[in-house]
């Protein structure tokens, strides 16, 4: 273990006002924080990595919903990769690498609580962001535990070149499903032919009749729609999905800016006339099966069956920047801010 007296100046991004409707950069400040001393039991982490995330979006709304929403005037916060540089824990070490939900900011320190030591020569640490963390494990749950996906399935990925969307995409392969999957880029749509080896692409801006284009793809229907966006392509999914067929309700990012109620989708009785099931899951719900996860997660690692790519912004002051083309489709797989 080792100690220090002095404090530290951490930079962090604060939200300085509610977006109404897409976020702007002026919606968000840089502040500098003091940190006081580590005191026994604690640690402090130099923040190497962090997260943007859809879900966040919800957040910066007032009043809660499945997780507490963000303050004004007070540090965001999401996950993170950092080092241990001080320590004044018997459970924690200088130069360990941990997992933790403090990102948005330089510096942070702990007693432990919420925190997860990593492994940096399974994979690069970083990944504990995405694929082998809550981005894999969202994918994860919402196909094993959700549609309980059988090898037999047809399955259509909404936002399929996203962070979740692209590991939903390659575990249904690696279940010998045929997967279908949406995206609004050519290079995005080339990703998921070559590199997660889609059965069907549908280039959704380009699409003036989604229904239609996934009918020609699954001319048999599908079996399982993994909603990450809402919208239209919920709506399509209802239209195609076969009798007793499952929606797992991950996210909706079409309406996560709106100012007003979506249009869509307009055929919900679907729904009632083919005996769909639909649910919605949130990921911390199923902790008690990281440890499945992550053992069928590093599988699909080794034997080259998930790969992922990852969108990197280089400084904690880009914060935003990375956050914001969440929502212009600026990402392919994981958004990542590397701080240091």
């Amino acid at each position: 273990m080792t100690s220090t007296e002095h404090k530290i100046e951490s930079r962090q991004i604060q939200l300085a006002s509610r977006p109404d409707g897409v976020p702007l950069e002026s919606d968000f400040e840089m502040v500098t924080a003091e940190l006081t001393p580590i005191t026994d039991g604690e640690f402090l982490v130099e923040n190497h990595w962090m997260s943007v995330d859809p879900y966040m979006r919800g957040r910066m709304k007032e009043g809660d919903s499945y997780v507490q929403a963000f303050q004004l005037g007070q540090p965001l916060d999401g996950g993170c990769v950092g080092k241990v540089i001080e320590s004044r824990s018997d459970k924690f070490s200088v130069d360990d690498f941990v997992l933790g939900n403090q990102g948005w900011r330089e510096y942070w320190k702990s007693s432990g609580e919420g925190v997860t030591k990593l492994d940096p020569d399974l994979a690069p640490i970083q990944s504990y962001l995405g694929a082998l963390g809550m981005t894999g494990m969202t994918a994860w749950v919402g196909l094993k535990r959700i549609a309980n996906l059988s090898s037999n399935n047809t399955v259509f990925v909404s936002a399929a070149s996203g962070a979740v969307g692209s590991i939903v995409c390659q575990i249904a392969k690696a279940y010998d499903c045929q997967v279908i999957g949406s995206a609004g880029q050519q290079e995005k749509l080339d990703w998921l032919r070559d590199k997660a080896k889609l059965d069907g692409l549908i280039h959704y801006k380009q699409t003036e009749d989604l229904s239609a284009a996934l009918k020609a793809l699954a001319p048999d229907g599908i079996d399982v729609y993994f909603d990450n966006v809402g919208g239209d392509h919920l709506e399509a999914a209802l239209d195609q999905l076969n009798d007793f067929g499952c929606v797992v309700a991950c996210g909706m990012i079409s309406t996560y800016n709106a100012t007003e109620p979506p249009k869509a989708p307009h055929n919900l009785f679907q729904i009632i006339a083919k005996r769909i099931r639909m649910q919605g899951f949130i990921v911390r719900d199923h902790m008690a099966d990281y440890d499945e996860f992550v053992r069928d997660m590093s599988a699909w690692i080794k034997s080259g069956k998930v790969v992922w790519e990852e969108t990197v912004t280089t400084g904690l002051e880009n914060s935003p920047q990375a956050f914001l083309g969440l929502f212009s489709g600026d990402n392919l797989g994981k958004s990542l801010v590397r701080i240091r």
